[in-house]
């Protein structure tokens, strides 16, 4: 599969990616009306930060609990009601007078299972698009997550300017209610990837099953830990450069929505893509060059989709969804830890600084990598589940 055009025509992949785009804009959109609500209640720009971002860090608990489901339910009932349930969470933190603390407790719910949606959405992505198609789907996926961010945000910012906060609370619950319709009737009833039920223990099982292969421990690597140093780094453009971060912001998500059209074929180059450009700020240029640089470097974000194809070649079917579960929530933890290890550099030097320190780490992280992993632009034969 080479073409966008026969991505369309694959059964199921348009009504796929539409109930993905109403979630995502539900998402973005409530996710900003809920951090202008909480900060409106309580002048706090921590428990705003954390109303917003709260169900990414909660996605770690969900993916040391929950993961197991990702393959074991079946996945159209799943997503379906995932929607309903967000829908319903939602419309609750929309009720006047709800406590700060009620609050948080619906926000880290939500981010609990978000951890299990996420595995099951990218199982079933694995399903509906043949094994060369991967690829150039999963890229498609990226920029339309990455289009309806910034759709999400600047419709939200506009609708915040016209409604209150609750009001647009509200139209993201009807959002998820709409991912649940078209889920519901444009996907086909699939049975659960794999046998047995869902559980605590069937998912440190499998955890420990899908890190134990080298082969797919270095893919985790590669896709986890460069990633977050990088994301850490851009965590500080605002203390960087205060008037122009969202031009900053702007220009990695053109890099990333370009690397995501384009993509190649060779990880190590596009990781090391993804830093480099970085090293640059030691210099504290201004924002033209700096814009520039944030430009060039989140076209290297790409190398995400080749490594997802490859650790999907040394991952048996029946494990792709709590595989792909376990890439998210790695993924969202590392940034995260990024973010902290950062800031916490910023504080003690400058945000400069700190900025290159995680581009260099992030180089040395791909390098390394690359030595372990012998040749890895070369493709491998799919390592069978038994041998693992």
């Amino acid at each position: 599969m080479r073409s966008y055009r026969s991505l369309v025509r694959t059964p199921e992949f348009t009504p796929f990616l539409l109930s993905f785009a109403a979630s995502a804009a539900a998402q973005t959109i409530g996710g900003l009306a809920l951090g202008t609500l909480v900060f409106r209640a309580t002048g706090s720009p921590f428990l705003s930060a954390v109303s917003t971002f709260g169900p990414q860090l909660a996605q770690l608990l969900g993916g040391a609990v929950l993961l197991s489901g990702a393959d074991r339910l079946p996945p159209r009932a799943v997503l379906t009601g995932l929607s309903l349930a967000f829908a319903a969470g939602t419309a609750v933190l929309a009720l006047p007078g709800l406590p700060v603390g009620a609050v948080f407790v619906v926000v880290l719910l939500q981010g609990l299972v978000a951890a299990l949606g996420g595995g099951v959405r990218g199982g079933l992505l694995n399903e509906i698009l043949p094994k060369d198609g991967y690829v150039l789907g999963r890229s498609v996926y990226n920029m339309l997550w990455g289009l309806t961010q910034l759709a999400g945000f600047a419709a939200g910012g506009a609708l915040l300017a016209l409604l209150s906060p609750r009001r647009c609370l509200l139209l993201a619950a009807a959002l998820y209610l709409l991912a649940a319709v078209v889920t519901r009737l444009g996907l086909t009833g699939r049975p659960a990837r794999a046998k047995g039920r869902p559980s605590v223990a069937a998912t440190w099982r499998t955890n420990a099953l899908l890190w134990s292969s080298p082969p797919r421990r270095l893919a985790y690597l590669g896709l986890w830990v460069p990633n977050g140093l990088v994301v850490g780094g851009d965590s500080l453009y605002v203390p960087y450069a205060p008037e122009a971060a969202g031009t900053l912001y702007a220009c990695g998500a053109l890099g990333m929505f370009a690397g995501d059209l384009a993509v190649g074929r060779l990880a190590t180059p596009l990781r090391l893509l993804l830093a480099a450009p970085y090293l640059c700020f030691f210099l504290r240029p201004g924002v033209a060059l700096s814009a520039a640089a944030v430009t060039v470097a989140s076209v290297g974000f790409a190398a995400s989709l080749v490594l997802q194809e490859r650790l999907m070649s040394h991952t048996p079917d029946d494990l792709a969804g709590q595989a792909l579960g376990l890439h998210g929530t790695g993924m969202a933890a590392m940034q995260g830890i990024g973010a902290v290890l950062a800031g916490t550099v910023a504080q003690l030097t400058s945000p400069a600084t700190a900025i290159t320190l995680m581009a260099a780490g992030s180089v040395t992280v791909t390098l390394a990598l690359a030595v372990l992993g012998g040749r890895p632009e070369r493709g491998a034969a799919a390592v069978p589940a038994a041998a693992d």
